[in-house]
């Protein structure tokens, strides 16, 4: 049955003419939201866009809010939260459809929730699912090439994110805010926006600041914050958070209190430990920056550094068969220049051969690449080669459910499983230092 209605949708999808495709998703968006009373309009409403980071920013500033008293709902692609009720996202989607995001919206204001904080996507917006949802902020995180094949184009891409923009320009909610990434050249649009605060972020503004594999600090409204999350990406989202924050006049020691709580987001340079005595982390990035980000913030150890006795070993696949077929050179090019040890593996083929996503990342290297398709075998090579103080680097699906394979069929699965389970097996044979 799944098979047959994974062919029908194909089949439609590829038949019909795209405005009829777009009046079905505005149809269905604005729908919902009679359906469920606008139930946006009762509650603050914080979305965050951009290529990354948007998870994690998502996170961080419900932290914020929850720490400064706000019961809240958050929507994410690693959960679903309503108040205390938190669940994983299963659906591998930040902005599902069929009436999703007005249900859950109406489910926080019914639950008590004043606050909901929504992550939001190109797709999600070309697909008109923000409509019908009234902004208070937006958060624009950093624009890198992504879905080029989706959109048509880089620009095209661009312009799908900066619609969400225009979307909280159009909100009858008073004042809007918007805040943008200041050193990304993106962010002029957004900074330009009509509202009644736009407010700038950047990391350079926020001196002195400090990024290692452990966590970091940044001075913040004459206040020195620490976080403990790794690399300069995760005190871009902290800043990104903290502005936001004031915004909504939150007290900086409030904001700090919160940061400095928060010790880990899922799937988000998530460190896997079992007392090994090497670091485990893994990750979602699945683009040429984000995976640059994280490498470097591995290599760039206070204590150890590569080339001094620490070994990068990463197990890399390339997200989406038959998509960015662009990045998949760029990717294992990344790999090959930072890491001392590749292994390349099958993460989300879909309907393309798995080897041929494989081959397009070895194409990028000039080291020969270790191969092993099978993902936990990959995951189990990679911690057998580690020793004492290296790093295994696992990424591309975070805390993704599956791995979505040819004609619709999924396989249960998550790294972070996957990796404790592994790790087990080792300190059987073994024990950790």
């Amino acid at each position: 049955m799944r098979k047959l209605v994974w062919k029908l949708k194909t089949t439609l999808r590829r038949l019909a003419p795209p405005p009829v495709v777009n009046s079905y998703h505005f149809s269905i968006a604005m729908l919902g939201t009679f359906l469920y009373g606008f139930p946006s309009n009762g509650l603050l409403v914080i979305a965050v866009t951009g290529t990354k980071g948007k998870s994690s920013t998502t996170e961080m500033i419900n932290a914020i809010f929850e720490g400064a008293g706000y019961k809240t709902a958050m929507m994410n692609s690693i959960r679903f939260k309503t108040g205390g009720d938190s669940r994983p996202n299963e659906l591998r989607m930040s902005m599902p459809g069929r009436f999703f995001i007005q249900r859950f919206l109406d489910r926080a204001r019914r639950s008590g929730c004043t606050v909901a904080i929504l992550e939001m996507t190109s797709e999600g917006a070309r697909q008109f699912r923000h409509r019908g949802i009234t902004l208070d902020a937006l958060v624009f995180t950093n624009l890198a090439p992504e879905h080029i094949e989706s959109h048509g184009s880089l620009q095209a891409y661009a312009d799908a994110k900066y619609e969400i923009g225009l979307h909280l320009l159009r909100s009858s909610k008073r004042p809007r805010v918007m805040v943008a990434n200041a050193d990304d050249a993106e962010s002029t649009r957004y900074l330009t926006l009509p509202v009644e605060q736009a407010l700038p972020f950047s990391l350079s503004g926020n001196t002195p600041y400090e990024a290692t594999e452990t966590g970091g600090h940044f001075h913040f409204d004459d206040t020195d914050i620490a976080i403990h999350l790794p690399g300069e990406f995760s005190l871009k989202n902290a800043i990104a958070a903290a502005t936001l924050a004031r915004a909504f006049n939150i007290p900086t020691p409030t904001i700090k209190r919160a940061l400095e709580k928060l010790a880990r987001i899922p799937g988000r340079a998530e460190r896997i430990e079992e007392g090994q005595n090497f670091a485990v982390v893994v990750d979602y990035a699945h683009t040429p920056d984000s995976l640059t980000a994280l490498y470097d913030a591995y290599a760039h150890s206070p204590s150890t550094t590569l080339g001094a006795g620490r070994k990068l070993i990463c197990v890399l696949g390339s997200t989406g068969g038959g998509r960015d077929l662009w990045k998949r050179p760029v990717m294992g090019g990344i790999a090959d220049t930072r890491c001392d040890v590749v292994i390349l593996t099958n993460e989300d083929p879909y309907d393309e051969d798995p080897r041929s996503i494989v081959d397009g990342l070895a194409r990028g290297m000039k080291r020969q690449p270790v191969i092993i398709m099978d993902r936990r075998e990959a995951i189990a090579n990679a911690l057998a080669l580690a020793h004492a103080g290296d790093a295994v680097l696992i990424t591309g699906k975070g805390t993704d459910p599956c791995i979505c394979g040819p004609r619709g069929g999924k396989e249960p699965w998550s790294d972070a499983r996957v990796a404790r389970e592994e790790l087990a097996k080792r300190s059987i044979v073994m024990p950790a230092v």
